[in-house]
């Protein structure tokens, strides 16, 4: 099989099997559609989950690379391991490192994180191996029970397939015959089966529609493509391409390279060579423009796939920088702010209209007025409660939050990200009005289909408040009065 360009806007991204040193991922997830209040009213609260909302935070560590003691099992949700090699008859190949294998599976299951066993692999662009069992019956069924096995002999929780990559045609038809019996063994087993695909192109059409029914989700491999590399318009653009195929939302996941191109350079050196290179996405090293995805890129492509995808990937966590660099610290932050969702909430059935107080948000601070004017166009912000008249908001019959005599409002009415959030003469226009969701806490301008929103996730005093696309992350969570 002739393997993809790495380059260009087919943007393969690609896992290097045992004996490469770096290389590209795969994201995928699952998100839940957030129910909708009407009017304020209160719905029952759903089961609380790791990240808002079933969103995945996925993580590949390879083999040959990494710690499994240095991994943040509290801010992700799933790991795929990587890699194990099948054989053309069917049978699986020695796995490296078997009890790093074990210390993550039992280190993952005590935080609640979810393991599996990746196979395949770049593996130098021979997938041979795949096409051969694949292609034959008595080979395929072989295959699915011993990765059965293999799956039962670890205590997994399931199997991310990395055929990289079927070709439309004959190869496309016996990648989704083996992802069928696949599906079958794994499903009927309570195990989960997911699979790693290319960014967008020809050879994604190898991934024929049916196998979107068969997994629980797709890891895209949204790196080593676009210019810069891996950029987030480029990398937006894959998933919808797969998303247009067919893919549910909740099926697709964005992946994010912790590596530069073209030099694979790894995050954790960019950022050791310089902390500024944290949040940049681009740097030139010995002559060489090395790009990549630095903390504000991960927090945007974050907050995007909250509310337009399942969840997000990374290749690799043993590429990350530690401490407060961490892009898998900035996953999970920019997802949960690091708190738990806010439990203070009117009791199921009751609605809160009439009730008057503060509304709290992000780091426990309030909604605030800033200066406590009372001029049309004052900014609301986030701050520190202090028991003020410019915190002490009523929620009204008519779904309208109102303080100092005046309602909470969006700026010109308008309906992008971003639009800020002002003071205004009550007027009863859509700009106004609010419906609150206990599901996940947010409240939701049914005009603009967007969500109260802090500022770049601040907690700072002063944070301005705006409308961003639902995706129920900390700065999005609010308990009311």
């Amino acid at each position: 099989m002739s393997p993809q360009s790495e380059s260009g806007s087919a943007g393969t991204g690609r896992h290097r099997a045992r004996r490469s040193a770096f290389t590209a991922a795969a994201v995928a997830a699952v998100t839940a559609a957030a129910g909708v209040a009407v009017a304020l009213a209160v719905q029952p609260t759903a089961n609380a989950a790791v990240l808002p909302n079933g969103f995945k935070s996925i993580g590949y560590m390879p083999s040959w690379a990494g710690n499994a003691n240095s991994i943040q099992y509290s801010k992700l949700t799933h790991i795929n391991y990587a890699f194990i090699l099948p054989n053309s008859n069917g049978s699986l190949q020695g796995l490296d490192n078997p009890s790093k294998l074990q210390s993550i599976v039992s280190q993952g299951h005590a935080q609640g994180v979810k393991v599996s066993i990746s196979i395949g692999g770049w593996n130098d662009g021979n997938d041979s191996a795949f096409e051969s069992l694949a292609a034959n019956a008595t080979a395929r069924t072989a295959f699915v029970n011993n990765v059965v096995n293999f799956v039962n002999q670890y205590n997994l929780d399931g199997v991310d397939i990395d055929w990289e990559y079927p070709d439309p045609g004959a190869s496309g038809n016996n990648y989704t015959a083996l992802m069928s019996q696949l599906s079958t063994a794994m499903h009927s087993r309570g195990k989960l089966l997911t699979a790693a695909v290319v960014s967008e192109g020809g050879t994604a059409n190898g991934v024929q529609p049916a196998v979107f029914g068969y997994v629980d989700w797709l890891n895209i491999m949204t790196y080593d493509g676009g210019s810069p590399h891996s950029n987030y318009d480029w990398s937006v653009n894959a998933v919808n391409f797969w998303k247009g195929r067919g893919l549910p939302a909740s099926k697709a996941v964005i992946g994010v390279p912790f590596y530069s191109r073209p030099g694979y350079l790894t995050y954790a050196d960019l950022v050791a060579r310089d902390p500024a290179n944290a949040n940049r996405d681009c740097v030139t090293i010995n002559g060489s423009n090395e790009c990549y995805n630095g903390l504000p890129t991960v927090r945007r492509k974050t907050q995007w796939a909250m509310a337009n995808a399942g969840g997000i990937m990374y290749w690799e966590m043993s590429q990350d920088a530690a401490g407060a660099n961490s892009l898998v610290n900035a996953i999970y932050t920019t997802a949960t702010g690091g708190t738990q969702p806010p439990t203070s909430q009117p009791p199921t059935g009751q609605p809160p209209t009439g009730r008057t107080g503060r509304i709290t948000g992000l780091g426990g601070k309030c909604i605030d007025v800033a200066g406590a004017s009372t001029a049309n166009g004052a900014a609301v912000q986030l701050y520190t409660c202090n028991g003020t008249n410019a915190q002490n908001w009523t929620v009204a019959s008519d779904s309208t939050l109102r303080a100092l005599g005046k309602c909470m409002d969006i700026t010109s009415a308008g309906t992008a990200n971003g639009t800020k959030i002002q003071l205004w003469d009550c007027n009863g226009s859509g700009a106004q009005v609010w419906q609150y969701n206990t599901a996940n806490n947010t409240l939701r301008n049914p005009t603009s289909n967007k969500c109260l929103d802090v500022t770049d996730n601040s907690s700072a005093d002063g944070a301005r408040l705006q409308i961003w696309d639902c995706f129920a992350g900390a700065n999005q969570r609010w308990t009311l009065p």
